[in-house]
């Protein structure tokens, strides 16, 4: 296995017991009894994962995971602990950007499990941070197979909000960013159950409140993969509307990020026209007098307006009509 995975814990039975498990699933583990011996790792080392005790001698595993914020900001942290009470899961959330806790003792499945999703998040941050565009269209690709309904959906996000980019003359690295924001915008649903993405009638309360958490779970991954400031926005706000009653936020009017407004007309378009579970696609007029009827609502009326105009341009809707009106297919 190329990434590594380093176990951090001042006891080395401890230490023994995990480096047998991982080495039984064909997962070799590097060690280290203190976080001054991990910290010396590190700088030999690309460590993808590191999983380390929190009662230490010297420094303790929350301040090693804080220090590494800035050494590795790329290695996924797990916080291993006897002690999983309020404020150490606070403090460990603020000061080391810990992606999970680990109670001791483990279950050994469930801790086998955590590292496992850990490489995944590694992987991913790796794939983001190179910012090539084959890797980072096959990445949206990966998140839309959880999905049936969605495939192909990043794509045309990022299609339409490009046309609405170019609509506003906006530069090429704008455009840039708009096209890995609206490629990545939906990566937060890595997080979500298939079972509640593929559901084909009303979701619950509880699952819908799970749904709302992946535009946070999203700008979670895209700012640790040190992307810009114009993708995390796209990520975070696409499901804000422009009247406020949009989420994780509520923002409202131009308080909305510019590029998350455009991804939204984008995003909204692109569900209005395709197949979903609960119902058959829209045609592409009456999708744009969907559009019509959400300006001021969900959706910034002057961006509705730029990206109606680009479809006439194009020729995907006859130029004498307002956005398609008195076609009702």
């Amino acid at each position: 296995m190329k990434e590594k995975i380093l176990f951090v814990d001042d006891e080395e039975h401890i230490l023994n017991a995990v480096e047998r498990l991982f080495a039984e699933k064909g997962m070799p583990i590097l060690r280290a009894a203190s976080a001054a011996e991990a910290l010396g790792i590190f700088q030999r080392e690309e460590v993808a994962v590191v999983v380390s005790d929190n009662q230490m001698p010297g420094k303790r595993g929350i301040e090693l995971l804080s220090e590494l914020k800035t050494v590795a900001p790329r290695t996924v942290k797990v916080l291993m602990t006897a002690y999983a009470d309020l404020s150490t899961t606070l403090e460990a959330i603020n000061r080391g950007e810990v992606y999970r806790f680990v109670v001791k003792p483990w279950e050994n499945d469930e801790l086998v499990a955590v590292v496992g999703q850990a490489l995944a998040r590694y992987r991913t941050l790796a794939a983001l941070a190179r910012e090539d565009d084959a890797i980072l269209e096959s990445l949206a690709q990966t998140i839309e197979l959880k999905d049936p309904y969605t495939r192909g959906h990043c794509a045309r996000v990022a299609s339409y909000a490009l046309m609405i980019a170019g609509e506003l003359g906006l530069s090429p690295s704008q455009c840039k960013d708009i096209r890995y924001g609206s490629w990545l915008h939906d990566c937060g649903k890595i997080g979500v159950p298939e079972a509640i993405l593929s559901f084909g009638g009303p979701l619950s309360h509880n699952d819908f409140d799970t749904i709302k958490k992946h535009p946070s779970w999203g700008a979670d991954v895209v700012r640790q993969a040190r992307l810009s400031q114009t993708v995390v926005d796209i990520v975070l706000h696409h499901h804000e509307r422009f009247d406020g009653q949009g989420y994780p936020d509520g923002l409202a009017g131009e308080a909305i990020p510019l590029a998350a407004r455009i991804a939204s007309v984008a995003d909204v378009y692109d569900a209005l026209t395709s197949e979903r579970p609960y119902r058959r696609a829209f045609s592409w007029q009456r999708g744009v007098e969907i559009l019509e009827s959400m300006k001021g609502g969900p959706l910034d009326p002057a961006l509705v307006d730029a990206f109606i105009a680009s479809l006439k341009k194009r020729g995907l809707l006859p130029k004498d009509t307002s956005g398609g009106k008195e076609s009702h297919g």
